[in-house]
């Protein structure tokens, strides 16, 4: 069968014009070129070259057939330059999946400073509930995901990202925003904006919740710490949440003042065990945890 060598020689020659300079351009002896383009006549059936004057001049044959070899180089030329892009990291597809305040904060952000240096990159991002990450993490369906704790299985690698805290969201020129930290009697007088009972994070409220001895005034219980900002900013009351999304995108107007004492949870970036790795993903999850730095 023809092979690659064969094409390989006769490319050469028809570019160079010569046998010797096609030696010297592929770094082999002239005799394995004239032996490469002998074997790829006799199975082509026909004649690719004429010799006149001392020179090689192709025959119509072999200006018929150059421009798809030439494509075959072309496109091999582009193979060695995408593997080149992938060992370096600038091409490469990527599949993550967070929970909804780390996807929408911090991970977003790192996406996005990711990207906008690495054009060849693709990524694909889902903003999902933890026990939903884990399981596309355990089954693979992601490269790897980005979850609060509690997370146990021998099927992932975890790894601690980054620490949080449950805190309030307030206006600026609320009386709460002139405290450097909030304690949970300092909420007595206002609407509590908080999550839903069976969210993931409520536990953690609801240990700032049994410090005070009557009960806070929950106004609004929600799944999500992004839909407590935007009732905090409509004026439903003060967000009681965990504070890494206003962190990552802080809205004007407001601040976050964190409770005392401090009730922090803990950010974990999750992998399959056996799963495979690449570049460019190695230098995303460097760029992620510097983001969360």
């Amino acid at each position: 069968m023809i092979n690659l060598r064969q094409i390989e020689a006769f490319y050469a020659i028809m570019r160079t014009g010569s046998v010797t300079e096609a030696a010297r351009v592929l770094n082999v002896t002239q005799p394995a070129v004239s032996s490469a383009l002998k074997q790829l006549e006799s199975r082509l059936k026909m004649m690719l070259f004429e010799r006149t004057g001392g020179r090689l001049w192709p025959t119509a044959e072999a200006k018929a057939l150059f421009p798809d070899v030439s494509e075959i180089f072309a496109r091999l030329s582009a193979v060695e330059r995408f593997s080149q892009d992938l060992a370096g990291g600038s091409r490469g597809v990527l599949s993550i999946a967070a929970t909804p305040p780390l996807c929408d904060g911090y991970v977003a952000k790192a996406v996005a400073t990711f990207v906008a240096t690495r054009h060849g990159v693709k990524v694909s991002l889902q903003a999902l509930a933890s026990p939903v990450v884990l399981d596309r993490v355990i089954n693979r369906e992601v490269d790897l995901g980005v979850v609060y704790e509690p997370v146990v299985s021998s099927a992932v690698l975890t790894e601690e990202i980054s620490r949080t805290a449950i805190g309030c969201i307030v206006p600026r020129r609320h009386p709460l925003a002139r405290h450097a930290t909030v304690r949970a009697r300092d909420l007595a007088a206002y609407r509590i904006i908080t999550y839903l009972p069976q969210a993931l994070l409520r536990p953690y409220v609801d240990s700032v919740l049994t410090e005070q001895a009557t009960p806070l005034r929950i106004s609004v219980e929600t799944g999500t710490s992004a839909t407590a900002i935007m009732l905090a900013i409509h004026g439903a009351g003060i967000a009681l949440i965990e504070t890494a999304l206003f962190s990552a995108r802080p809205v004007p107007g407001f601040v976050m003042r964190p409770l005392e004492p401090r009730i922090e949870l803990k950010s974990l970036l999750l992998r399959p065990r056996r799963g495979m790795t690449s570049r460019v993903l190695d230098d995303f999850i460097v760029h992620l945890r510097q983001t969360f730095a």
